[in-house]
């Protein structure tokens, strides 16, 4: 059937709305209709479910039109769970209308047992699943059958998959659905993402040539910031920012709906907590939502948010992605923003519309945040985006795919090996490496080979290279554990009553004593007794700041980002002044200025200074605390082979701190050398402890592998638990394997995750290429002090480090 037919019903469907579709969505139905794979990145609410969707919709109707066709047509990956639920009911209606006999439904964690029973025997026609629930499909023995008739994939929010193990888990799904269903064509949006061809490969697969759409509709981003009239009452360090309440709570307008972001669930609850209790009055049209709240909670907020009972909505990244909620006219993001990508991701849920222009307020937490405002600002007028990069060839996300496809009807290792390639994060995976997994789930890869429970897969019959799963109770604990989701481990937090609040972490609990209060979704309650993995709780009256923390929280500032601070810096420098932010700085600047000085960014800042605790070396290179944790280790081992020596260490995203209680020369050591990138890989290895290290991160990369599992049938084993099976394995593998290839994976994941590895090869390049300047301050600065508070909040009060810091006020002279 010619394109224009097929379209010509998608046409009328809108113009009966007194609607008009977009060119750029008439191209992506065309280009699918030709059948070609694509990325649709076009900003914001400007309409690319619909792009990606109408195409495969009229297919659908013409199909359909020839008579029953039983079978799932269109896949709707979707990284959030959460959000499925709005995504069916946005691609229901015009089905409904287009083509009233095809089923519509969702499948994921959260689905009721009674349809996924029934999706065992037949799939609907589209189908909304998050990687997981798709992994699971493909571990059914009838896979093949069940998604061979697949037209097409639409990959929602692909820069948040890409860059992670759910990213290359969900590659291999889609080469293996290829394999299934070789016509199928696969769709990736995104709206903010540098490397957009790259993210299309990715979807794709390797050997194909996948059309990026794009469109000139850009929404204005406007950046604001509030900042207090006395700017004393904006800190030098910190994250939290509740001396900012009262101008936040002034700068919100309760008739206007309004989302307040935070970088941390533990803030998000500080910040709810804070404008309830200043605010009494807001408490009926008010919310909080994270990830860790019960999710029927989450969902009547989000109903809330849709029908305008709920104005006022602290939140953290949970309701970043996926969600449309038109009503939203505020956004305010409390804290750094990050990453430039990231706060044009939270300031476009406002004003969800194409080209209306969105708002966000930013809300520092501490002076220096000032410049950070500024520099995003400016960042995002450039259009300088971070990319987004593909884990490469994660051994442990193999293995379980490995097993997945024994159970999805068995599969030849040498055809699977050709298929795993098209998967862009493995197309450069070996045939070593790749018979090093099937070795590893076929026997433990020789070191594990006299437990059975680590024969996964067998031979079909003897001498083939045909593999399937024999085992039924392998089969089912694969299927309780499928997905690269690790993090740290959380229990159930239930009221007496048995109703839920939601999820909160082992540690938390293990250091509460009963009748402890605490806050936890919003409400004041002490906790009671921890029985079956549950925490119990009961409501408490009174107040409390004591709020639960949960772990890898502390992101690091964006590469993009960091360029931009130091731009903003220089301006300074020069004695610009042309933002509100860089104005509100001045008093910061000129301190900074008459202590030390404000770096060029072809200039590294490097301060020295003494107080009663030694000598202190502080090095500014501004590009994130991860960078910065990995640069101090290096210099400090560095400078230790030099001259013996045992120094303390303070990061932040600015810069680090080697405090030495001996008077060490640092003047001495000061030079190109110090930064240089040469033998970096073997000296951050030495820089730390990596055993315990790679030890500690070998937990996740043995649970994504099926070495160990967390969930039983009936069960669950806690993160302690998961540890100590995982720390056995490790110790096994060390000493009689030492060449294990999951070892060196759990070696390469330290160094990205504590280091950010190749961004710190890059950061010591430009250092060394940078014209170092030193100073020897008479006393701390504006940049240094914060570095000290770092290194001391962990064994000072927070009365004691409030009084440290009006004390280095008044000797700044800011009274």
């Amino acid at each position: 059937m010619r394109e224009l037919d097929l379209l010509a019903a998608i046409e009328r469907w809108f113009a009966d709305r007194n609607w008009t579709p977009w060119e750029f969505q008439r191209q992506s139905w065309r280009a699918f209709l030709e059948g070609r794979d694509g990325l649709i990145q076009v900003p914001t609410g400007a309409g690319k479910t619909y792009a990606a969707y109408f195409g495969a919709l009229a297919l659908l109707r013409h199909e359909l039109s020839q008579g029953p066709a039983p079978g799932l047509r269109i896949l709707y990956i979707t990284p959030l769970r959460a959000v499925s639920r709005d995504i069916e009911l946005a691609l229901r209606a015009p089905a409904a209308d287009l083509c009233p006999s095809a089923l519509v439904e969702t499948r994921t964690g959260d689905t009721k047992a009674s349809i996924r029973a029934k999706q065992r025997d037949r799939l609907p026609h589209i189908l909304i699943t998050t990687p997981e629930s798709l992994t699971l499909l493909l571990t059914r023995p009838n896979a093949a059958d069940l998604l061979g008739g697949v037209r097409a994939v639409i990959a929602d929010e692909w820069h948040e998959l890409l860059s992670s193990k759910r990213g290359s888990q969900t590659e291999l799904a889609l080469a293996r659905l290829r394999r299934f269903a070789p016509t199928v064509r696969t769709w990736a949006l995104s709206a903010t993402i540098a490397n957009a061809q790259e993210a299309a490969y990715a979807a794709a697969g390797v050997g194909r040539d996948p059309v990026i759409i794009r469109a000139p509709m850009q929404r204005e981003v406007i950046i604001d910031s509030v900042i207090p009239a006395d700017l004393r009452r904006l800190p030098l360090a910190g994250h939290l920012g509740m001396s900012m309440l009262p101008d936040v709570i002034s700068a919100i307008d309760p008739d206007v709906s309004t989302l307040v972001f935070t970088n941390t669930r533990s803030q998000a609850e500080r910040w709810f907590h804070a404008i309830a209790m200043t605010m009494p009055q807001w408490a009926d049209r008010m919310a909080l939502h994270h990830g860790s709240i019960d999710r029927d909670e989450r969902e009547a907020v989000e109903a809330g948010l849709k029908n305008g009972a709920l104005r006022i909505v602290v939140a953290t990244s949970s309701l970043d992605l996926g969600v449309d909620f038109s009503p939203v006219e505020r956004v305010f993001q409390i804290g750094s923003v990050k990453g430039v990508s990231r706060l044009v991701q939270r300031a476009g849920r406002a004003s969800h519309r194409p080209f209306q222009p969105c708002r966000i307020t930013c809300v520092p937490t501490h002076g220096l945040e000032l410049f950070e405002i500024d520099a995003v600002r400016r960042a995002v007028a450039a259009g300088h985006m971070e990319p987004r990069d593909s884990f490469n060839k994660p051994l442990d996300v193999l293995a379980q795919h490995l097993v997945t496809c024994g159970l999805g009807g068995g599969f030849d290792a040498d055809d699977l090996f050709e298929e795993v390639r098209t998967a862009w994060s493995f197309r450069s995976l070996t045939r070593e490496e790749f018979d090093w997994a099937i070795s590893l789930v076929r026997e433990g890869g020789g070191t594990l080979a006299a437990y059975p429970e680590y024969h996964r897969i067998a031979p079909v019959s003897p001498g083939t290279h045909r593999y399937h799963v024999p085992s039924a109770r392998i089969a089912q604990l694969h299927r309780l554990n499928v997905g690269t989701i690790t993090g740290d481990g959380t229990l159930d937090i239930r009221y007496l009553s048995g109703r839920s609040l939601g999820r909160i972490e082992e540690g938390f609990i293990a250091g509460l004593r009963a009748g402890q209060k605490f806050v936890f979704a919003g409400k004041v309650v002490s906790f009671v007794m921890l029985k079956d993995l549950v925490a119990y709780v009961k409501p408490a009256k009174g107040n409390t700041s004591y709020t639960p923390i949960w772990g890898g929280t502390k992101l690091p500032i964006s590469e993009s980002l960091a360029a931009a601070i130091r731009c903003a810096l220089e301006r300074s420098a020069s004695g610009i002044a042309d933002s509100p932010e860089l104005a509100a700085a001045s008093s910061i600047i000129a301190i900074q200025q008459r202590l030390s000085r404000i770096p060029r960014s072809d200039e590294l800042l490097i301060e020295t200074s003494s107080s009663r605790e030694g000598r202190h070396l502080f090095i500014f290179p501004f590009e994130g605390r991860l960078v910065h944790a990995g640069l101090a280790s290096i210099i400090a081992l560095r400078l230790s082979q030099s001259r013996k020596a045992t120094f303390a260490m303070a990061v932040n995203d600015y810069g680090l701190e080697l405090a030495c209680t001996d008077p060490f020369p640092f003047e001495e050591f000061l030079g190109p050398r110090l930064f240089s990138p040469d033998d970096l890989d073997a000296q951050a290895q030495e820089s730390i402890n990596m055993t315990e290290l790679a030890k500690l991160q070998f937990r996740d990369v043995a649970r994504v592998s099926g070495l160990v599992f967390q969930n039983y049938p009936g069960a669950q084993k806690t993160a302690r638990q998961s540890q100590a099976g995982a720390g056995l394995i490790f110790d096994v593998l060390r000493e009689f394997d030492p060449g294990n290839l999951l070892l060196r994976q759990a070696e390469r994941e330290v160094m990205d995750r504590h280091f950010e590895q190749s961004r710190l090869f890059r950061t010591m390049e430009r250092l060394a290429s940078s014209r170092l300047t030193h100073v020897d301050t008479q006393r701390f600065t504006p940049l240094s002090f914060p570095l000290v508070i770092e290194r001391q909040a962990g064994r000072l009060s927070s009365e004691t480090i409030l009084e440290r810091v009006e004390k280095m006020c008044l000797e700044w002279g800011l009274e």
